[in-house]
């Protein structure tokens, strides 16, 4: 194992996180339309009732997520979580808040009323997928800050990068292409909520409310997301040389990754298909319920794609607008040849993790959720 070959397997092992992250946010994306989806205070109960079965795993693959960040590419941790603090900050909220909002709505004592909890969970339903998606953006888009290692040798203030302006991260949401991603990532976390819905509630009704919102959410994701990609394939990227380490501006950077990976262009192209045939299938058979399968497995095989194809193949995968050489790469924001060695070996321990999510999630799933489960079960 090579130094640069841990590079690139630990980068693969964030993408795979931040995948697995993008998929679970069929949480947020459900709980988004809870009183579109629900009429009666039942069949709301229903909804976050369903939810609140998996709202943990989002929750943990976050943490989890920004954890390897740091663990394998510190200096990307310390400048985005560090310089865009309070655009990482209103996400976080927004999943505390939700945590909250489970555990309180119908708790005895509850002052401010089951409603008020079920708007804070539409609150970071839609919040947590389009600040997550804005901020994948800036992957592709670049971000507003300056990279200055040799400030470790200053004794009053040690601090290597820092944001350029004081907008502390919320700058990002000023570029239109990053609201366009964003709003993308919002729309796919309906599409994904309505799946897992019609999947895992035994309610007639909600599920022919799921099947109308599904073509409602599908339409406008596509459109988002096709010109998202159809501009970044097209515009100049972020390169850099390896010998050398100088970022450069290359013309169809995005594009010219796809094509000399041609591995990772089947990946993403595998995923399209799987949505896309979700989708369909769902909206065409009445019957079919385990559309969130295929689709969820394609979307991780996306996500993966676009963010493989971001930070491999010399790509700078965190440009910066302000000064081209601050850019972070695989190679000068990750950890020492030890550390990334090292967590090479504890990584093989994710087969058992996933293993256990996978035995956890069909305990949990055994029978499908219904009305009279929240008579006699535990229930939010």
């Amino acid at each position: 194992m090579t130094y640069d070959f841990l590079q690139h397997y630990w980068w693969f092992l964030v993408s795979l996180l931040g995948a697995l992250l993008v998929f679970l946010m069929f949480v947020q994306g459900a709980n988004s339309m809870i009183f579109s989806l629900g009429r009666t205070a039942e069949e709301r109960r229903l909804i976050v009732n369903s939810t609140g079965r998996k709202w943990e795993f989002t929750f943990t693959t976050l943490v989890t997520f920004g954890g390897a960040f740091f663990a394998s590419f510190p200096l990307f941790y310390s400048t985005s979580f560090g310089g865009a603090y309070w655009l990482w900050m209103i996400i976080l909220f927004s999943f505390v808040l939700q945590a909250v909002s489970y555990e309180f709505q119908n708790k005895l004592g509850n002052i401010l009323g089951t409603k008020t909890f079920q708007w804070f969970l539409i609150i970071n339903g839609i919040l947590g997928p389009l600040l997550l998606g804005g901020a994948v953006a800036t992957f592709f888009d670049g971000s507003n800050f300056v990279v200055e290692k040799m400030n470790l040798t200053d004794s009053v203030q040690p601090v290597i990068s820092h944001w350029a302006n004081a907008s502390n991260g919320l700058d990002a949401l000023l570029d239109p292409w990053n609201l366009v991603f964003g709003l993308a990532v919002f729309f796919l976390a309906r599409v994904l909520g309505t799946l897992y819905i019609i999947n895992n509630v035994n309610d007639e009704n909600i599920r022919s409310r799921a099947s109308v919102r599904l073509v409602g959410a599908i339409v406008p994701f596509l459109l988002l997301f096709l010109a998202f990609l159809v501009r970044t394939l097209l515009k100049d990227g972020y390169a850099y040389n390896p010998d050398s380490g100088e970022i450069v501006m290359e013309p169809h950077k995005y594009l010219n990754n796809l094509l000399s990976m041609w591995y990772v262009l089947l990946v993403f192209l595998a995923g399209v298909v799987l949505l896309l045939y979700a989708v369909i299938k769902t909206v065409v058979s009445k019957t079919y319920i385990k559309g969130i399968w295929p689709a969820g497995i394609g979307v991780v095989l996306v996500v993966l794609a676009l963010l493989l194809c971001a930070g491999w193949n010399n790509t700078a995968y965190y440009p910066s607008n302000v000064d081209l050489q601050s850019s972070l790469t695989i190679a000068n924001s990750c950890s020492s040849e030890f550390t990334l060695r090292t967590m090479a070996w504890v990584s093989l321990l994710i087969p058992f993790v996933l293993a256990y999510i996978f035995y956890a999630w069909r305990s949990i799933d055994r029978n499908k959720l219904d009305k009279e489960e929240l008579k006699d079960g535990e229930a939010y």
